[in-house]
């Protein structure tokens, strides 16, 4: 048996992974702050904000009182403010949730987590960049995301090297411009887009399949790798030199 534990795992992206891991035979514990939209006999869904420490570790202890174990940690969940605007723009409150909910709530759920998988000698960690965040660019008008994402590249890496020994791997998926109802469309169902080099839109089908590879068993040698899922569009300056 394998067991995920998925952040916001029921709806968008996050039910794209949540699904297709059920797909393949995994029990899965989903976190959400509003009620999923759909069932399974492996799905266990728990109510937690993320931005509430109280919520995830008592959510992390009803996982392991479930299941016994957790082979998978899945933080797909990410604060985001939709609103541009400057760094000085930012309230207190909008950066505390975009930081907190991105970057601590990953510490909390990893400090809580890894010992388990030690344990086990056995586990996969996945987190949630964004295009080219490995080189930590900037972005305007989306400074306290991209301060947020850019840290969790070397939070990623730290804990590749540091859990190693004890059979654990962590890396990093970057999805591309997946919006709307793309996020949870699978690949056979993406449509014509002349604007990525691949010439097809993104969908959350493709950030669950790269996850899925990830996980595997045999996966054990990729760790701390920062893994792109764009199409190309990122690299398109390059390939047109």
């Amino acid at each position: 048996m394998r067991h995920a534990l998925i952040t916001a795992g029921t709806k968008g992206l996050g039910e794209m992974v949540t699904r297709r891991l059920l797909d393949e035979g995994w029990y899965v514990t989903a976190l959400h702050r509003s009620k999923p939209e759909f069932t399974h006999e492996r799905l266990y869904t728990i109510q937690a904000d993320v931005t509430e420490q109280a919520e995830l570790l008592k959510a992390v202890d009803r996982a392991m009182e479930k299941h016994g174990r957790i082979d998978a940690l899945i933080l797909n969940a990410g604060p985001y403010v939709f609103e541009r605007k400057a760094l000085v723009d930012y309230s207190d409150e909008e950066w505390n949730e975009v930081v907190g909910g991105n970057l601590t709530a990953s510490f909390w759920l990893l400090r809580k987590v890894i010992p388990i998988m030690r344990d086990q000698h056995y586990g996969r960690v996945i987190t949630y960049g964004f295009p080219e965040s490995a080189t930590a660019p900037g972005w305007v008008y989306r400074a306290a995301f991209a301060a947020a994402k850019s840290g969790m590249v070397s939070l990623t890496k730290s804990v590749a090297l540091e859990e190693a020994e004890h059979g654990i791997t962590a890396n990093m998926v970057n999805p591309g411009n997946i919006v709307g109802d793309n996020k949870t469309k699978w690949i056979d169902e993406a449509v014509a887009d002349d604007q990525t080099p691949v010439g097809r839109t993104g969908v959350g089908g493709d950030i669950a399949r790269a996850i899925s590879f990830l996980l595997a068993e045999d996966a054990s040698l990729i760790t701390g790798a920062i893994l792109d899922v764009t199409g190309g569009v990122n690299v398109v300056h390059q390939s047109r030199k």
